[in-house]
């Protein structure tokens, strides 16, 4: 009778894995047929999480990311020993039956009936294959975990159904290898490859018999038979193994014996590998960026966890650590409040790869030793690059015309209108007033202003080719995040808040900066004014070793060739005569090469941007404290009111890091430019003579925006233009200031008084001039 009920439950159990709409009532499968069909493409596809390597340049390794620390080989790499364990211990009928063992599932199923619930499961290795892939595959919120493991005939039946169409469309070989590189043995190790290097530091090639019987037992329970933990119950598990494997002829009684015998033979403590970024070391913020660039190309964070992926990286390893050790010798890794970055990038027309991103600061966790893992080195942060900004006015203003010899007032005080108000002290309502920080001559070349950086000069180009314009040529060579909403205020980029004219303060760089950005600024420049997104990734491949493609954004035109090269050749004078000299004469720098360096006015930050043909780099210093206190130089500090400005730290910096790598990417040198690019080429109608109405009209159909101020005594009809004041100095879209008659004549020169007449010996002259009469003598 008890074999009749077995006969007819597995009868039973048959119809419900072969019709599962007609299972057992009350016990419905969860899943369509195609859901499960699904799932066992899935199995047999080998789509389990895996590990990601992040490599440098070079090849070696920066970061390992996973979510489960997996390594599949395929089944020339198992041990035969690792093979037979397995079977014997989970499923000796394993090459036998067609994925379910139904005699064994008979016996559970009488058990399970008799006590009311599912008590045994009688599982084959191809059924704990599918419960496995459905828990560490599958599912991926805790309510799916719970029911890929739920003790009811729902999951049971839908385990016999799939591991039957395993058994059709994989072979027992491809299931065991599936198998064993799946389930987990504990101590962070998911298959069978992870975990002969987890606890015994080799592959699972090389796994003798002992070895073997012991993961082989610990599959069972990997936390409760955890060798380091549970040494005593490992080594009674790993003898329960080995009986079986004799019982069933796999291994030989002598050869088991001595196994039995054996010591554990594990590690000392396990061999975990280092997940994440946070164990980069110095790569972490380059390895952070990694993860982030990919996500923004099609690639995110959770898939690049799980796929198994292979990439590799732009990080040339001896930049980086050239990089690394030129910070931590200008600023301490630990001071208070002061950080300082520096990102290197390699100029192409077709592609902008990051060679080197590092921080002063350690990459960590440890906020009481100053460690941090913030963006520092690429994110939007500090008080601002300073005068690096003036490039951009400088680029806008070339673009209109102007040469780079052309001649700029420098006043030591302007006030400019129409760019918004404020800056320095007394200035009028309407009015952005500036002042310059120290002596410099009345009249520079727009390449000795660079290299000078008069504030006044650069506040009145901006206002000659509008702060829009300013904005643009920055966004276009690369601060690409001032047209971000929320760059400026609230949800404004600074792109939308400059378009009615206005932060005349722009030009002067008090805007947080990306020091990533800045670097590729030079990029595009010494790139003949090619824009290219900086790249981190040189190529990533998927498990299988195909390409990944990924969502680019293509390089474009940002400038005029001539343009790029006019303003290569317009800051090469910075570390020959300029802010920079003293940090390139401190470090032996010989040869051509462009450079700005800039301060902003509560020396709470400060930057150094330079580039030769082969590389750009930029540094940047900054408060990374949530106080307001400036920052001091030698040693970098914060203290009271500040003192550091760009030629100093940041400058150093750049030097000290560049130096020893420049020779590998070409050197020292910049392009040759257009000699038509050093005078003034904008072409301004001639309106001398017209009135100001029509001035104006024709000046704005030419493309010209136009200001006009009144002159006196001309002698011209009044509203009539006698002239343009800025006529040496207007650009092409520029503003022209004409001069316009109030209609008063001229006043007649005074006459000079009359020089006092003596004789060679001193003496007063003895006559008078008189009107009318001419000279006349004096009596005596």
């Amino acid at each position: 009778m008890a074999l009749l009920a077995a006969t007819a439950l597995a009868g039973l159990l048959m119809a419900s894995a072969l019709f599962p709409v007609a299972g057992l009532a009350g016990h419905l499968l969860t899943r369509t047929a195609d859901a499960m069909a699904d799932s066992s493409r899935s199995l047999s596809s080998g789509d389990a999480p895996q590990v990601s390597t992040i490599l440098d340049a070079a090849g070696e390794p920066i970061a390992w990311l996973y979510e489960q620390r997996r390594h599949p080989v395929p089944p020339e790499e198992i041990s035969a020993p690792m093979k037979d364990a397995i079977v014997a211990i989970e499923d000796r009928r394993f090459w036998e039956h067609s994925g379910v063992d139904w005699q064994g599932t008979a016996r559970a199923a009488l058990a399970n009936l008799t006590a009311g619930a599912v008590r045994q499961g009688a599982s084959t290795i191809e059924q704990q294959f599918v419960k496995n892939h459905a828990l560490l595959v599958e599912a991926r919120t805790d309510a799916e975990r719970r029911q890929a493991v739920a003790t009811d005939y729902g999951r049971k039946l839908r385990e016999i159904r799939i591991a039957q169409d395993l058994d059709e469309t994989m072979t027992k070989d491809e299931v065991l290898t599936g198998y064993l590189n799946l389930v987990p043995f504990g101590n962070g190790a998911f298959g069978v490859e992870a975990a002969a290097r987890t606890y015994f530091g080799i592959g699972a090639a090389e796994l003798d018999l002992a070895q073997a019987a012991l993961l082989a037992g610990m599959v069972q329970q990997s936390s409760g038979l955890d060798p380091y933990a549970n040494p005593d119950g490992a080594l009674a598990r790993r003898t329960a193994v080995l009986d079986a494997m004799v019982d069933v002829g796999v291994a030989d009684p002598a050869a088991a014996a001595a196994a039995k015998d054996a010591p554990l033979g594990i590690l000392p403590e396990p061999a975990r590998l280092p997940q994440g970024c946070i164990a980069a070391g110095d790569r972490g913020f380059f390895c952070d960026y990694v993860v982030d660039w990919l996500g923004r190309h099609g690639v995110d964070a959770q898939r690049l966890a799980r796929g198994g992926y292979t990439v590799r990286t732009t990080l040339d390893p001896g930049v980086q650590d050239a990089a690394r050790a030129a910070l931590t010798a200008q600023a301490d890794p630990a001071a208070p409040g002061v950080a300082e970055v520096l990102n290197v990038v390699e100029p192409g027309a077709d592609s902008r790869r990051v060679l080197a991103m590092a921080s002063s600061r350690d990459y960590g966790l440890d906020a009481g030793a100053a460690q941090t893992v913030q963006p520092q080195p690429w994110a939007m942060l500090g008080n601002g690059a300073g005068s690096i900004h003036k490039i951009f006015a400088a680029t806008a203003a070339i673009e209109r015309g102007m040469g780079t010899e052309a001649k700029m007032a420098v006043p030591r005080r302007y006030e400019a209108s129409g760019l918004g108000e404020g800056g320095a002290e007394d200035c009028p309502p309407g009015k952005y007033c500036v002042e310059n920080s120290g002596e410099y001559r009345p009249q520079m070349s727009l390449t000795e202003a660079l290299a000078h950086s008069p504030n006044t000069a650069f506040v009145m180009l901006a206002e000659q080719v509008g702060v829009p314009a300013v904005v643009d040529a920055a966004v276009r060579l690369g601060m690409r995040y001032y047209a971000e909403p929320g760059s400026f205020d609230g949800d404004a980029s600074v792109a939308d808040y400059v378009s009615d004219n206005t932060l005349g303060s722009f030009v002067l760089g008090p805007t947080p900066a990306s020091d990533l950005e800045l670097a590729n600024v030079g990029a595009t420049l010494a790139s003949d004014g090619r824009w290219c997104e900086p790249s981190p990734v040189e190529s990533i491949v998927d498990r299988a070793g195909a390409e990944v493609p990924l969502d680019t954004v293509p390089c474009e035109d940002a400038v005029e060739p001539g343009v790029a090269r006019a303003m290569a050749r317009a800051l090469s004078r910075d570390t020959v005569e300029g802010t920079a000299k003293e940090a390139a004469a401190a470090a032996g720098w010989s040869g051509d090469m462009a450079a700005k360096t800039g301060t902003t006015e509560s020396h709470q930050s400060a930057a150094f941007l330079g580039f030769t043909r082969g590389l750009s780099a930029a540094t940047y210093v900054y408060n990374d404290s949530t106080t307001t206190a400036g920052l001091c130089t030698s040693p970098l500090r914060q203290c009271g009111d500040g003192d550091l400005y760009g030629g100093k730290e940041p400058a150093r910096t750049w030097f000290a890091a560049i130096g020893p790598v420049i020779d590998r990417f070409g050197g020292p040198g910049l392009p040759e430019m257009d000699p038509r690019y050093k005078g003034n080429t904008a072409e301004v109608p001639d309106v001398i003579g017209r009135t100001e109405g029509d001035a104006r009209r024709i000046l704005e159909e030419a493309g010209f925006r136009v200001t006009s101020r009144w002159a006196a005594g001309t002698g011209k009809p009044r509203g009539r233009v006698t002239g343009i004041a800025n006529r040496d100095s207007v650009l092409e879209g520029g503003l022209v200031d004409l001069e316009i008659s109030d209609g008063s004549r001229p006043r007649p020169r005074p006459k000079p008084p009359e020089r006092d007449r003596r004789d060679d010996r001193g003496r007063a002259p003895n006559f008078i001039d008189v009107p009318g009469l001419g000279r006349v003598p004096l009596p005596g």
